[in-house]
């Protein structure tokens, strides 16, 4: 899904991303991860079009997509979450994955005198669509609550049902688990899950979770400075002696 081809990153001396190639197969659940500073925003930065490269090339389903910005790989089916939730916090849940799809009727004046109709029918359809992101994801409860009062966990799933509102290739998870409760954590994992199984989303996600990590990804890739340390399966991973060194021996089995 997503070739990776000798990328290079620098900002100014600093080499964030050094000469990297690495593969998101399609319907894969691939693990990035590595000590802070090992390039991994970073790379994600680049590949969702936020940032261009020094040098290298990013392909995206056989299309070289390098230089594209992130509007236009949107409309190609790669969606980003972040770290910290995007969210519009005045609005319910309902409404904000509706506000999800680009160049919607009602956002042209013109439409909304002549074409009143069509929006309706348009709002109609996106309202059925958003119900059932909802209820695949088990927040129907959540349905009408204000975005800005839901808990950190609620609004990493409210970000996945985000993704759900086009038509996405692939999905690239910054710290999806981050500062998350165990219990919403799984539930989480459940839907990145079933996401991938039951309706063939390809992801890509930045975790420190090691645990988190070995449920859901196969390969895990890891970065350390700047550079593709390894690469292989969680298990593989974890005692890989590299990969201890590059963590300075801090316990990785408890988290990345």
């Amino acid at each position: 899904m997503i070739a990776v081809k000798d990328l290079s990153k620098h900002f100014g001396g600093i080499k964030a991303l050094d000469n990297v190639s690495l593969k998101i197969e399609t319907g894969s659940i691939t693990g990035l991860v590595g000590p802070n500073g090992a390039g991994k925003t970073t790379m994600f930065n680049l590949i969702a079009g936020l940032y261009q490269p020094t040098s290298g090339k990013i392909i995206l389903d056989n299309e070289d997509v390098t230089s594209l910005t992130s509007h236009q790989l949107f409309h190609k089916g790669l969606l980003r979450t972040f770290q910290i939730a995007h969210e519009f916090s005045s609005l319910s849940v309902l409404e904000n994955l509706m506000m999800v799809p680009d160049n919607q009727l009602g956002e042209g004046i013109v439409n909304t005198w002549f074409r009143r109709k069509q929006i309706q029918l348009e709002e109609s359809e996106l309202q059925r669509k958003a119900e059932d992101v909802i209820n695949f994801l088990n927040i129907s409860h959540l349905k009408n609550e204000k975005a800005g009062n839901l808990s950190g966990g609620q609004k990493k799933l409210l970000e996945l049902a985000r993704t759900m509102m086009v038509d996405a290739k692939v999905v690239l998870l910054d710290e999806v688990g981050a500062g998350v409760n165990r219990s919403l954590l799984r539930q989480i994992g459940d839907a990145i899950l079933r996401l991938n199984t039951q309706r063939g989303y390809t992801f890509c996600m930045i975790e420190h979770d090691m645990d988190f990590i070995s449920r859901l990804c196969n390969p895990v890739i890891v970065l350390a400075n700047g550079k593709l340390l390894t690469q292989g399966t969680p298990s593989e991973i974890k005692n890989n002696e590299k990969v201890i060194d590059a963590y300075l021996g801090k316990g990785i089995n408890k988290g990345m």
